[in-house]
């Protein structure tokens, strides 16, 4: 029997859709930007594995495999890091060797004619100037075929200086007082290096502290001063590093000088006839008593007449130049502490309190009595930074001006700020009532002048560290470069090798 439905009829049947259809084997979704393959990939099943018993004689413990003994370099010996890291190199064998250049003396160092130029340092007194500490590691002296100096228009007011002091004048014996201050660069170290060069030039006594820091960060022995004093203390090892300074630098003039005072403290060490350089010598070789040989000695650099029973061999004493670089680390507590573990300030440790009394005026007689220059400078690069002591600074600047303590134009600390009084008092110097005794002055090194900068770089030149067509054009722009002349600066620019076109 045929059916009752046609072809036609079928062919008009709508298909059937996705959702009557079986659903599909479920598969894990992925995210559209994912490249991994997780359709595909077999997901593991953990084991189950029942543990059985140990083996005989081994452990359950994890296993840890040992790591191989590595050799390791032996530690430099004590104190080699810190003597490579104070290393000098003062000469440079492959620098060409400057011709016709002036070495520094008494008379060139007068010369308003060498203004701009350098002079070379003379050979027999870098001994004096490596025991005095006055090189640094980080200037640039390894560059040049030998030392030398620019002589600028400081440095000429500085040799005038001398020459009045040492000289027949007025101004013979006369007592000068500086504070160097200026930015980073600008040569304050070196204008202290120039400065022990005239004096070992003019044969004076030299005395430095060239690293103040390193007196108040508790890296030295020191101890109460006495029990009369407990609030005071001394540094035995500082002292006697500051004894063997100023012996290796001004053993000549030592050796020519003798004892002249009475000194009870050191009554059975002393003898008759003993040359200030022996002298000297006892607290180095004795550093408990270095305290007193300084005292001892510096009583008798300071003497203008010997003592009864002393005057056979007595001669004049010769001026004197006090030097310190790094002054506002003595402007704070000191890493040091007390018995009750207070911290100590800088202030009383007596070898500080000594080289900070000497900025004050003397009351009977001059600091230094048969003349001499104080020099203290500041530093930019390693300097923390002490309220108390940028007032003090501008105190001191004011006052040298004219400006009293009472007007109202007089700087003064923040009442707000904890201005620290011994900082203040410190800097406090009135007016010198006696003659011939200065002022505390503070003095500010700015850059070069372009004329001093021209001489500066053509000594590059003439070394043969610098390749270029000096002119004024090309000064002028390596003066503006170097922030106006500052002569950090130009060493940078100078050190650099141009090739002329």
């Amino acid at each position: 029997m045929v059916s009752s439905f046609c072809w036609g009829c079928l062919t008009r049947l709508r298909p059937t859709g996705q959702a009557l259809l079986p659903p599909p084997i479920a598969a894990p979704r992925a995210a559209s930007f994912h490249t991994s393959t997780v359709r595909y990939s077999n997901v593991l099943k953990k084991k189950n594995t029942i543990a059985g018993p140990p083996k005989y004689r081994e452990a359950k413990s994890a296993r840890m495999k040992k790591k191989k003994p590595t050799d390791r370099p032996r530690p430099p010996p004590v104190g080699e890091r810190k003597a490579q890291r104070k290393r000098l190199v003062l000469s440079n064998p492959n620098a060409l060797e400057v011709e016709d250049i002036q070495e520094l003396s008494a008379e060139t160092m007068v010369d308003s004619r060498l203004r701009g130029s350098v002079l070379a340092l003379p050979l027999p007194m870098l001994t004096q100037l490596r025991a005095a500490e006055a090189f640094k590691p980080k200037q640039g002296w390894s560059i040049f075929r030998r030392p030398g100096t620019v002589v600028r228009r400081e440095t000429l007011e500085l040799a005038r200086l001398f020459d009045k002091i040492s000289g027949e004048g007025e101004d013979k014996g006369k007592s000068v007082k500086k504070i160097i201050t200026g930015v980073r660069g600008s040569g304050k170290t070196v204008h202290l290096l120039q400065a022990m060069a005239m004096a070992f030039t003019k044969k004076w006594i030299v005395l430095t502290v060239p690293e103040p820091q390193d007196l108040v960060t508790a890296s030295t022995g020191y101890a109460p001063l006495s029990d009369e004093t407990p609030h005071l203390y001394v540094q035995n090892a500082a002292t006697a590093a500051l004894l063997s300074r100023t012996v290796s630098a001004n053993e000549e003039v030592l050796k020519s000088l003798h004892v002249s005072q009475e000194h009870p403290a050191l009554k059975s060490a002393t003898k008759p006839g003993m040359t200030l350089e022996q002298l000297a010598r006892l607290g180095i070789q004795d550093p408990a008593i270095g305290w007193n040989v300084f005292q001892a000695l510096w009583s008798e650099l300071t003497a203008t007449s010997a003592a009864p029973g002393f005057e056979k061999n007595f001669k004049p004493r010769p001026p004197m130049l006090v030097t310190a670089d790094g002054l506002a680390h003595w402007m704070k507590n000191s890493e040091y502490r007390n018995a009750e573990f207070e911290p100590i300030h800088a202030h009383d440790l007596v070898f500080v309190r000594h080289f900070l009394s000497l900025m004050k005026p003397g009351s009977e007689k001059p600091t230094f009595p048969n003349g001499g220059l104080l020099l203290y400078a500041t530093s930019a690069s390693n300097n923390p930074t002490v309220y108390s002591f940028e007032v003090a600074l501008e105190q001191v600047e004011a006052r040298h001006a004219g400006v009293k303590p009472s007007a109202p134009e007089f700087p003064q600390a923040d009442p707000y700020s904890r201005a620290d009084q011994r900082v203040l008092d410190a800097f406090n110097s009135p007016k010198p009532t006696v003659p011939k005794e200065g002022m505390l002055e503070l003095q500010t090194l700015g850059g070069l002048t372009r004329g001093e900068a021209r001489g500066y770089l053509e000594y590059f030149a003439r070394s043969g560290l610098l390749q270029a067509n000096i002119n004024d054009e090309w000064v002028g722009e390596k003066w503006s470069l170097a922030g106006g002349g500052v002569i950090g600066e130009l060493e940078k620019l100078g050190r650099r090798m141009r090739v002329s076109s």
